[in-house]
């Protein structure tokens, strides 16, 4: 293996790609409109979910009740009319949930006996019912602790501090998800596209004719989309700092050391796909495919890892991005650095010389030789 004939393979592709605009565009501006389509449109807490009350005591006392309920930030009022039940809004689709306050509610409280209020759940949307559920609960609780219902001092008190984000910022655990999310798509989509086009050009004819070996041309691309895809991680980190105000949280040389570890593993996974191959449309749409349905279902992005069924479970120690998503989350959000996060490197690396040679047994048989 010569370096020269890698430099020069490396060379050749930087060359293709600025001369092809629409390349360019794949590669900065799809990436920046997925961040911030992902960004501020996925959200895990649940809000703004549809209730209906009907209220049977028209009191001050369950009025102030029902203000409690939506002064949670979560429940949204839902129009009810006094012809008709609460529970056919939830038959009907208008509200995901119905609380009926019976005649006497104010008064058998204040004579200090329990009032019971029908609380009806659609249980079709399980993570939605889970938390009206919750919230009705705590709601209770407080509203009865305000209103001197219940005892003033408890016998056990907690004291709950929320470590890592106080604030609970949602983006904070959704922005660097993303990231690894545009990091293994495009750069895969883009090394793809360059792996093919040559066999729909022909000029991967000129190639074989030389002395140009599989290894050579696999690092020369390799290198050269590297490089690209470098450019990306900066660029989408510089635009998640800015826009979302992400942060580095403690030593930030895993996440130096293992970006790009990760993109040659991406990289890999667009020659893997493009040597296999015969035309850029079948290329893309196997890569997308693959990543899109990996990234959402088994990668973590979502979903936790351990609520992914076995054998199920199993593919997911074969994604490589759920390790970077576990080493941006942790490099900006926890910080616990290479402790925590040890295990990622070995992973990437592994996965990615088997993509390599993956690829490389495919060249072999095309009439190269090293």
């Amino acid at each position: 293996m010569k370096l020269k004939r890698v430099w020069a393979q490396c060379v050749k592709e930087l060359s293709q790609f600025r001369r092809d605009r629409l390349t360019v565009a794949l590669a900065f501006l799809l990436p920046f409109a997925t961040l911030l389509i992902f960004g501020f449109a996925i959200r895990l807490e649940t809000k703004n979910i549809p209730l209906v009350i009907q209220d049977f005591d028209n009191s001050a006392f369950s009025r102030a009740y029902i203000e409690r309920l939506y002064g949670t930030n979560q429940l949204d009022p839902v129009r009810w009319f006094r012809d008709k039940l609460a529970q056919d809004s939830i038959n009907q689709g208008k509200a995901s949930a119905a609380v009926i306050i019976p005649p006497d509610f104010s008064r058998r409280l204040k004579e200090g006996k329990t009032s019971t209020i029908q609380v009806l759940i659609d249980g079709s949307d399980v993570a939605n019912a889970r938390v009206i559920k919750n919230s009705i609960r705590a709601t209770n609780t407080f509203f009865l602790k305000t209103e001197g219902l219940l005892p003033k001092q408890s016998l056990i008190t907690s004291r709950t501090r929320v470590w890592f984000n106080p604030g609970r910022q949602e983006s904070l655990y959704m922005v660097p998800g993303v990231l690894a999310i545009n990091l293994v798509l495009y750069p895969s989509i883009l090394a793809a596209i360059a792996m093919v086009r040559d066999k729909e050009e022909g000029t991967i004819v000129q190639v074989y004719a030389s002395s140009t070996s599989a290894t050579e041309l696999l690092l020369g691309k390799g290198l050269a989309y590297l490089s690209i895809a470098l450019s990306e991680a900066v660029f989408l980190m510089m635009a998640a700092a800015l826009i979302f105000g992400t942060r580095l949280a403690g030593d930030p040389t895993p996440l130096l050391v293992g970006t790009p570890l990760f993109l040659a593993t991406s990289v890999m996974i667009g020659l893997f796909v493009g040597a296999r191959s015969n035309s850029q449309s079948a290329a893309i749409q196997v890569v997308g495919a693959a990543n899109a349905l990996t990234t959402m279902l088994l990668s973590g992005f979502i979903y936790p890892i351990s609520n992914i069924p076995w054998p199920l479970s199993l593919l997911a120690n074969l994604v490589p991005v759920r390790y970077y998503i576990e080493l941006t989350r942790d490099s900006f959000v926890r910080g616990t650095g290479w402790p925590g996060i040890w295990f990622v490197f070995p992973a990437l690396a592994a996965l990615g010389l088997v993509l390599f040679w993956g690829a490389w047994q495919k060249l072999q048989r095309m009439q190269f030789s090293d």
